[in-house]
């Protein structure tokens, strides 16, 4: 392993400047290791006659959710309904006294 400098005497420039560069690395070499094992895992699952998709399986894939709700003010404006209400709905449920069910489709 290299001998690392004597961190307590870097400026914290140096210090921020040392850390971007580890960040850095850190990410290339987990990419690296990842695709490495990746590697050998197909390898693997192909000697013992499998695919390796057959193993893991494959990640299914989520369809188009259909907008529920949407702005008459402004049409762009959508909502599915799911994960947190939107600002533009928050706000005209908040000011104007608007309920939710009067933005659905």
């Amino acid at each position: 392993m290299a001998r690392l400098p004597n961190l307590e005497k870097l400026s914290y420039a140096d210090l921020v400047a040392v850390r971007g560069e580890i960040d850095a690395l850190l990410v290339h070499k987990q990419a690296e290791e990842k695709a490495a094992l990746k590697q050998k895992l197909f390898e693997l699952a192909k000697e013992q006659g499998f695919e390796l998709d057959d193993i893991i399986g494959k990640s299914r894939k989520r369809g188009v959710v259909a907008v529920k709700y949407r702005d008459p003010e402004n049409p762009s404006n959508t909502w599915t309904g799911r994960g947190r209400m939107p600002r533009w709905m928050a706000a005209a449920t908040k000011k104007r006294g608007v309920k939710k069910e009067d933005f659905l489709i």
